[in-house]
C-alpha cells in the first residue's frame, strides 16, 4: 500500500487551534522487517497465501520452513523422537517412538506457494508497484530446524538467515514470524550465544539482539522457547494479543463477533472470491480432496459429507467438526501479522494499539505466566473496544485476490488514501480542531466517520468528536484528561466499490 496508486500517506494535515498551541506530527513509518518461520500446517500453508497478498506492505527478509509439536520430518537416518502427550503418543493412541511424524516426503509448500505467486506477479504488479519480484522470494527460502520437534542443536540455513539479520547493521526490529515451533529462531539466538557470549563485547551483542528480535509467536509449539529463549534472552520481545483476536483459526465461525460474520467464511463466498487464480487454487478449504501428508490420520479436511462418527470409524482423529465443502478451514497464524498491514492502524507500533489482528489488553495470571500469545483456534468473539474487522479483513483479502487474477488497474478496487496528523498534543478542557484529506484512486465515493478506541492504558473517559464535517474535526478535550495521557481517534474511510474497502487513520492525542 505504500506506493501509489495506491500509497496510504500519513503526511501533511496541519493541526489549528490557537489558544493552547497544539503541536502535530505527521509521518511515514518505514516498511516492518519480517522473517516468516512456518510448519507444513493448512493453516499456515493458507496464511501464507494471505501473507504473500499483502507481502507490498512488508520488508520480507526470510521464508523458513519449520517444524512443530505436529510436523517434524525427521533425520532420513532412522532417529525417532519420543514426547509424552504428543499426538503420537496421546492415551488410546500410542504409537510409541516416530521417526518423522506428519511430514510429507519433499515436502515443499512455501515452494509452491512462491511459485504461484510467480505466475500472479504481472497482475499484482499493477496493483501495486510494491510487490517483490518472485526472484527474490525464491532467494530467501531456507530450511530451518525441522529434523525433530523443539531440536536447537545444531545450526541450519534457515537459523543462519535469522541470526545473520539480528546481528546486521540495520537498527530496525526484526519480527520474526513463528507460525509452528520457535526452535529455528531459537536456534539463531543460541548460535549467538555459543559465538560471543565469552567476548569482551558479549553484553553489547546481546543488548543489541535482545533490542532487535521480535517474536510473534502464534502459540509455543515447541518447548525452545520456555526452556531456552526465555531463561537465557529476558529482554527479547513477544509480541501480544489477547482481546479482540479475528477468529480466523479451526472453527472460526463458532467465534465470530456478529452472525452475520459467517458469510465471509462460507463456501459460497470463498468459492466467489478466494479460489480463483494461482493463489487461490492452492488455498484449503473443506472437501478439496487434499491432504497435507499421505496417511495423516489428524487431516480429513479434504473429505466431505460424512459425519465425525463415521470419519472415525475410517481410522481419524476427529478433533474439530466437519463442515460443508468449500467451507474455510483455518488461517490460524494470520494474526501474527494483520496488525503489520499498512492500514492506517499503525498496530504493530505498538501492541496495545489494537488493529485488525486485535490487541495486548490487561494480561491474566496465566498469560503473564505464559509469556506468548494463543492466538489462533476459536478465539474471538466480540471486543469491548475494537470494531468488528472481519469484513474489512476479508473484503481487503478478496480485492488483493482479485489483483492477482486482473491485468487492467481500472478492472479491480483499490484502497482510499488518506493523510492527516497521526499524533496530536493539547491542553486538557480545550476544542482541538485539524484536517484531514482523502480521496480515492478509482473515483469511488467515501464514507468517513471517527470513533475513539479505549485501548489499554489510554484514556478510558469518553471525548466527545463532532463530526459533522469528518475531514475537519472538532474534538473535546476532557478537563479531567491527566497530563501525558493519551486519547486514541480512528477515522475510517470506507469506498462504495467492490468490497467496500477501508483505510484508517490513527491520531493519538497527547494531554499537555
Amino acid at each position: 500500500m505504500k506506493s501509489l496508486p495506491v500509497l496510504i500517506m500519513l503526511i501533511v494535515g496541519a493541526a489549528m487551534l490557537a489558544s493552547c498551541g497544539p503541536r502535530a506530527i505527521t509521518n511515514e513509518a518505514p516498511k516492518p522487517r519480517v522473517i516468516v518461520t512456518c510448519d507444513p500446517e493448512l493453516d499456515d500453508n493458507n496464511s501464507l497465501i494471505r501473507y504473500l497478498l499483502y507481502s507490498t506492505d512488508f520488508d520480507t527478509e526470510g521464508l523458513i520452513y519449520a517444524s512443530s509439536q505436529v510436523h517434524w520430518k525427521g533425520d532420513g537416518k532412522g532417529g525417532t523422537q519420543y514426547i509424552p502427550g504428543r499426538e503420537y503418543s496421546r492415551p488410546g493412541r500410542d504409537l510409541g517412538p516416530q521417526t518423522s511424524w506428519r511430514w510429507a516426503e519433499d515436502e515443499r509448500f512455501i515452494d509452491d506457494n512462491v511459485e504461484a505467486y510467480g505466475r500472479a506477479y504481472s497482475n499484482l504488479k499493477v496493483h501495486n508497484p510494491d510487490y517483490p519480484t518472485p526472484e527474490y522470494l525464491r532467494s530467501i527460502i531456507r530450511m530451518g530446524n525441522v529434523e525433530f520437534e523443539g531440536d536447537i542443536s545444531q545450526d541450519t540455513p534457515g537459523s543462519d538467515l535469522i541470526r545473520q539479520k539480528l546481528l546486521d547493521d540495520d537498527p530496525r526490529p526484526v519480527y520474526i514470524q513463528v507460525w509452528g515451533g520457535p526452535s529455528t529462531a531459537s536456534r539463531a539466538l543460541k548460535s549467538i550465544e555459543e559465538e560471543y557470549s565469552g567476548a569482551d563485547n558479549w553484553s553489547e551483542i546481546k543488548a543489541k539482539v535482545s533490542e532487535k528480535a521480535v517474536l510473534c509467536l502464534s502459540g509455543c509449539q515447541d518447548t525452545s522457547f520456555p526452556d531456552y529463549v526465555r531463561p537465557n534472552w529476558p529482554d527479547v520481545k513477544v509480541m501480544m494479543i489477547n482481546k479482540g483476536v479475528i477468529p480466523i483459526g479451526y472453527g472460526a465461525m463458532r467465534g465470530v463477533p456478529d452472525p452475520s460474520d459467517t458469510v465471509y467464511y462460507a463456501a459460497e463466498w470463498t468459492a466467489e472470491n478466494i479460489l480463483k487464480g494461482p493463489l487461490g487454487a492452492n488455498y484449503r478449504v473443506w472437501g478439496d480432496g487434499k491432504q497435507m501428508a499421505p496417511g495423516d490420520f489428524t487431516d480429513y479436511f479434504g473429505l466431505s459429507g460424512y459425519t465425525a462418527e463415521e470419519l472415525s470409524k475410517q481410522g481419524y482423529w476427529v478433533w474439530t467438526p466437519p463442515q460443508r465443502k468449500g467451507n474455510f478451514i483455518s488461517e490460524g497464524d494470520t494474526p501474527m501479522f494483520l496488525n503489520f498491514i499498512d492500514n492506517g492502524l499503525r498496530a504493530y507500533e505498538d501492541d496495545t494499539w489494537g488493529g485488525w489482528a486485535g490487541r495486548l489488553g490487561e494480561l491474566s495470571d496465566r498469560e503473564m505466566a505464559n509469556g506468548y500469545t494463543v492466538a489462533f483456534g476459536t478465539r474471538g468473539g466480540k471486543d469491548e473496544v475494537l470494531p468488528d474487522f472481519v469484513p474489512a479483513v476479508q473484503n481487503s483479502f478478496a480485492a488483493r485476490m482479485k489483483w492477482s487474477v486482473t491485468p487492467e488497474y481500472a478492472d479491480a478496487n483499490h484502497e482510499p488514501v488518506v493523510s492527516g496528523p497521526v499524533s496530536l498534543s493539547v491542553a486538557p478542557g480545550k476544542k482541538l480542531k485539524f484536517k484531514v484529506k482523502a480521496f480515492d484512486p478509482d473515483g469511488d465515493n467515501l464514507t468517513l466517520s471517527w470513533a475513539q478506541y479505549k485501548v489499554f492504558g489510554a484514556y478510558q473517559g469518553d471525548v466527545s468528536i463532532d463530526q459533522a464535517d469528518p475531514f475537519r474535526p472538532v474534538v473535546t478535550i476532557p478537563a479531567d484528561a491527566g497530563s501525558g495521557e493519551k486519547i486514541h481517534l480512528v477515522l475510517t474511510a470506507q469506498d462504495d466499490g467492490e468490497f467496500n474497502l477501508v483505510t484508517y487513520l490513527r491520531t493519538i492525542i497527547t494531554i499537555q
